[in-house]
């Protein structure tokens, strides 16, 4: 399975556009374009995560959480601007972020702190959805994406201030 993306680069600094607006960070907080490839043929759904393993919390820091996309999926256009919502058109859920909110928060290091570590990834998974109730959290929903994960492709991208 592949991940591409026109604005993040596996290495290389997050944008502005893509950096979180607030905690003392100002940028746009746009969910970068991502498209993936390859899937395995009986995928029946995908996930995308964003998460930070350095974040000073001795348990990273989950940025976004979206699932119960279709398998017919190739990009994340569809959640790309999503609103602060657990909900989305087509049965597409978000978890509730680590910034307490159920959209895209991008990097948002402390300041000081040397760059972080920005995994992206797609996941393709074995189910059509994965039903939870609203508000579960960024972890249990993670839980549910790994148990039924066929393949998954990342870019690790870095942003520091």
């Amino acid at each position: 399975m592949q991940l591409t993306s026109p604005d993040i680069s596996q290495d290389k600094a997050v944008p502005q556009a893509h950096v979180f607006d607030g905690f003392g960070c100002s940028g746009g907080n746009l969910a970068p374009l991502l498209s993936w490839s390859d899937a395995p043929p009986e995928t029946k759904s995908f996930a995308l995560t964003l998460y930070d393993p350095d974040a000073p919390t001795g348990s990273g820091w989950w940025h976004w959480v979206a699932y119960n996309l279709p398998a017919r999926s190739q990009n994340n256009q569809a959640v790309q601007r999503s609103a602060n919502q657990p909900q989305l058109d087509g049965g597409i859920r978000q978890a509730l972020n680590d910034f307490g909110t159920y959209n895209y928060g991008g990097p948002c290091p402390p300041e000081g702190s040397p760059p972080h570590r920005y995994v992206f990834t797609v996941h393709a998974l074995k189910v059509p959805s994965i039903e939870l109730p609203e508000g579960a959290s960024a972890a249990t929903v993670r839980f549910m994406i790994h148990a039924n994960t066929l393949a998954s492709a990342a870019i690790t991208a870095r942003h520091g201030r």
